[in-house]
């Protein structure tokens, strides 16, 4: 797979003085050198964006949809290749390159069917006697220039989550990818590039912090779109203050086994949403609350099946678990299983240079490995009294992106998804599902709006009302 050297920016590629190894993290080897930025890109990418702004806002509904649905029909051409490049880079098992694939095509999709919704309403003025004889109805209108920044584990579905939305929109978007993992959204800038926009509507810069701090401080753009860590959200906030700002944070996603519940299917859900990715994922299986009654047997449930996750070469098929992205990520996961002072029901230590599937029970509240995003292969679980205790443990956290329920009972269905303090509440399905499509985000230390191309247009418009006396 090829592409132009250097970084998009404004109407061509900016070859850069430096680059950075991309490595491999199942074996450490290099996959690419790629351009490394430097603040001084970020602020070109910047004037440019601006400048293209007023061309973008007017690009007519079939040029941005044309756009988007051109980039879909190139990414499927290449979606092997693709394929390949996310695993080389990410080190996530080929099964999950897969579906990431499959979901940057579904959300390429969407956005371009959202770009024949964009639309306002008539207002009736005259509902006081004032505005009698008035005419008015509002509109949608692009809100700027759009910083999108980027999660390495899945590159290039959260770079297709900011970019889309904001050529639907009408905003010259730049996307800041993850340091680690810049090469498939090089690619599909390349792609978006050629759809048919101004060159200078999509432009990426990658690099350090400082040019993160670049493009987030600049007073002139519209909105910034993070994804990633609470911690850096909260800075990345506080930095672009009072710009408009999306945050889809961390999370340690809850699931609860009611006593009434399928056991089996919930373990099967156990592991199938707590070591895709090889956890790396904001919303994999991270805590597990089970009804006191059924724990025994629900553990051993789990404890057989854990032994059947595949741990080994990320590019082979049946691989489900796979080196983290990089050892410093390995050694602070094994530390925080050590810390936790639990019994490891399994796993608990590494398997070649990955960590094997782990299973740890009675983790207590204060623990990294229960309170934190542990963002590795690792599911704690705790017996609960009863389905009150597992709510109130659910909620105690400070994180609420996605929470899920196992019953067989409609009123505990009905009971969690009014009590638990989540952006989605998922019953007998794991936390980890997402469609492309719904509004995706958290409440509390897991972000602040929605995601999905519908809601996402949303946040990067601003409503224009239109008054008129004829």
């Amino acid at each position: 797979m090829t592409w132009p050297d250097g970084l998009p920016i404004g109407d061509g590629w900016v070859t850069t003085e430096d680059t950075t190894d991309v490595v491999f993290p199942y074996d450490g080897s290099v996959v690419a050198r790629a351009p490394l930025g430097t603040p001084a890109h970020a602020v070109r990418a910047l004037e440019e964006a601006l400048a293209v702004a007023p061309a973008m806002a007017a690009l007519p509904s079939h040029a941005r949809r044309a756009a988007l649905m051109a980039a879909h029909d190139a990414l499927a051409a290449r979606r092997e290749e693709f394929e390949l490049l996310l695993v080389l880079e990410t080190g996530k098992p080929l099964v999950d390159c897969r579906v990431e694939v499959a979901r940057t095509l579904l959300t390429l999709a969407t956005a371009a069917e959202e770009v024949a919704r964009l639309h306002g309403e008539t207002v009736p003025l005259d509902l006081l006697p004032s505005g009698e004889g008035l005419v008015g109805f509002w509109t949608r209108r692009p809100i700027g220039v759009v910083v999108g920044i980027t999660g390495f584990n899945y590159p290039l579905l959260l770079a297709a989550h900011k970019i889309a939305p904001a050529v639907a929109a009408g905003c010259p978007v730049i996307v800041k990818p993850a340091p680690a993992t810049p090469l498939a959204t090089l690619r599909l800038v390349h792609l978006l590039r050629e759809g048919g926009l101004p060159p200078a509507g999509v432009q990426l810069v990658t690099g350090d912090v400082e040019v993160g701090r670049t493009l987030v401080e600049d007073r002139r753009i519209g909105a910034v779109s993070f994804t990633g860590s609470a911690a850096a959200g909260h800075a990345i906030a506080r930095a672009a203050a009072p710009t408009k700002v999306l945050l889809e944070l961390g999370s340690n996603a809850a699931l609860v086994v009611a006593a009434d519940a399928d056991l089996e299917a919930a373990a099967d859900a156990v592991v199938r949403g707590g070591y895709y990715a090889s956890g790396q994922a904001c919303i994999a299986v991270q805590r597990v609350l089970v009804e006191e009654p059924v724990r025994e047997e629900f553990l051993a449930l789990l404890a057989a099946r854990v032994k059947d996750v595949t741990v080994g070469d990320p590019r082979l098929p049946g691989t489900r678990v796979a080196p983290l992205i990089d050892p410093a990520a390995t050694d602070r996961v094994l530390e925080w299983i050590t810390a936790s002072g639990a019994e490891v029901v399994a796993g608990g230590a590494r398997e070649g240079r990955a960590i094997a599937p782990t299973v740890l029970s009675g983790v207590p509240d204060g623990a990294a490995a229960w309170d934190e995003e542990i963002f590795g292969p690792v599911v704690c679980v705790r017996a609960v009294p009863g389905l009150d205790a597992a709510f109130e443990a659910v909620n105690r956290s400070r994180y609420g992106l996605h929470a899920s329920v196992y019953t067989r009972s409609l009123a505990t269905a009905f009971t969690a998804i009014d009590r638990i303090e989540a952006g989605g509440v998922v019953v007998n399905e794991v936390p980890g599902f997402r469609a492309d499509n719904m509004p995706y985000g958290g409440v509390k230390d897991s972000g602040t709006g929605r995601e999905g191309p519908r809601f996402a247009i949303e946040e990067l418009t601003v409503t224009r009302m239109a008054i008129i006396r004829p």
